[in-house]
């Protein structure tokens, strides 16, 4: 699956990537397509077979603080929203941290990674802090090889401390704040997110430049943690936001989970996911945003739909019209539009191809300039566009190998009319093919 890699109509930010048995799962907090917060009053699970990247299965909704249409309140403390939750295994049993704004967190637990999880407890703990008011947010947990698990948390300052084997009760004394670096530019923000990989304990988190996910190691998990740099960064050349993820190995192939803004607000989330290398040193280099998700490459030859562009520039923005449609919206003079990476093959015989683009015409004509690397990098064609929408294209020039694929809007009009233009929507764009 290309990146969204969940379907059109989920909004998973926030995601803890797990690996249970012979699948993948992510847990994370829910958005919606029209939402003025973050987050929503239920969580849910999406898994998928290690064998097959591309065949995700929704579990539905495995934890609730407000009663559904089918199932009631998981709680009968609060009603407010759920944020950030993670899971863990540990006995055969698998346990989920849930933090609930203004309320105190909990723990409820399940026999299978899907659930249904029911409530253990509230989070029991003897000591007060000037975070949140010991209300655990965003909680990442660890089970250590010895069996001894560790909860992480915080919001513009971090802290942990140990579970009895109950699983919700603080060990006394195991209390530490700070465990992540707090001078700048690295300070801690939130989105704690443990992993241990050999013999070294990773803490992946937002920093305060909150577009990015950075990571800590230490090599206890007690901390404290020392900055080794940025993963990602979902604001390069992107409208970007808060971010919330983690590393994952499949397969032998590490991974980061991580998400990225849609519908114009920072509130209405998606998932994404880049390859990643975890260096002899422990080193992660950083990766940039791709369209690939699970992917090694785009097919040039089959339809790209538009809204797994990496790079949207100028205003431009993905949205969704319905549960089956999203586009490239906002679509004015100047906006650049990027996909990374198309594999065109090796074949030279053909000096031209074919691209075909799906547009909805905003009343304007204009033109789409196609350029290969960078946005300005070679102009393989233009396009010409109406006012109305349509199927639009022609030939362009033919290339070979791996590149990305950007594309630039310009306005058809010129003079004083052309101001007149200046920041009007031209068009929208929902798919594009190249043909041989």
């Amino acid at each position: 699956m290309a990146n969204p890699y969940l379907p059109l109509w989920e909004y998973i930010p926030d995601g803890e990537p797990r690996v249970f048995g012979d699948r993948v799962y992510v847990y994370g907090s829910h958005d919606r397509v029209d939402s003025v917060d973050f987050c929503d009053c239920k969580l849910k699970a999406w898994s998928a077979p290690l064998d097959n990247l591309n065949e995700w299965t929704c579990h539905g909704d495995i934890f609730r603080t407000r009663d559904g249409v089918d199932a009631p309140s998981d709680v009968d403390w609060t009603d407010n929203l759920l944020f950030a939750p993670d899971v863990v295994e540990r006995d055969g049993k698998y346990y989920l941290y849930a933090y609930i704004v203004g309320a105190k967190g909990c723990v409820a637990v399940a026999d299978r990674p899907e659930g249904p999880f029911k409530l253990l407890s509230q989070y029991k703990y003897n000591v007060e802090n000037h975070y949140d008011d010991g209300t655990f947010i965003d909680p990442g947990t660890l089970v250590d090889d010895d069996g001894r698990v560790y909860v992480y948390c915080g919001y513009q300052g971090s802290y942990m401390c140990e579970l009895k084997d109950n699983m919700f009760e603080m060990v006394d004394g195991t209390y530490q704040p700070d465990i992540i670096p707090v001078s700048e530019p690295h300070r801690f923000f939130e989105a704690c997110s443990p992993r241990k990989v050999g013999d070294t304990y990773y803490m992946i988190y937002s920093p305060q430049r909150g577009s990015c996910l950075d990571y800590a190691t230490s090599d206890k998990p007690t901390g404290p943690f020392t900055y080794r740099g940025t993963i990602v960064d979902n604001g390069i050349d992107y409208p970007g936001g808060n971010n919330h993820g983690s590393i994952c190995n499949i397969n032998g192939q590490w991974y980061i989970f991580y998400h990225r803004m849609t519908n114009g607000t920072i509130m209405s989330r998606r998932g994404c996911v880049e390859r990643i290398e975890i260096l002899p040193d422990g080193t992660i280099p950083q990766v940039e945003m791709t369209s690939l998700g699970f992917e090694s490459y785009l097919n040039p030859y089959k339809p790209t739909a538009a809204e797994t562009a990496c790079v949207l520039k100028g205003g431009c923005f993905i949205t969704e019209l319905n549960i089956f449609e999203r586009v490239v919206t906002n679509l004015t003079d100047g906006a650049v539009m990027g996909w990374k990476y198309y594999d065109f093959g090796e074949d030279d015989s053909s000096k031209t191809m074919q691209i075909r683009l799906k547009v909805r015409g905003m009343g304007s004509k204009g033109r789409l300039h196609i350029l290969i690397d960078s946005e300005d990098g070679a102009e393989i064609g233009v396009v010409d566009f109406g006012e109305n929408d349509a199927v639009i294209g022609g030939r362009v020039k033919a290339v070979t190998g791996r590149h990305a694929l950007y594309i630039r809007v310009e306005t058809g009009y010129t003079g004083w009319f052309a101001g007149e233009m200046k920041g009007r929507q031209l068009l929208q764009l929902s798919e594009l093919v190249f043909i041989k």
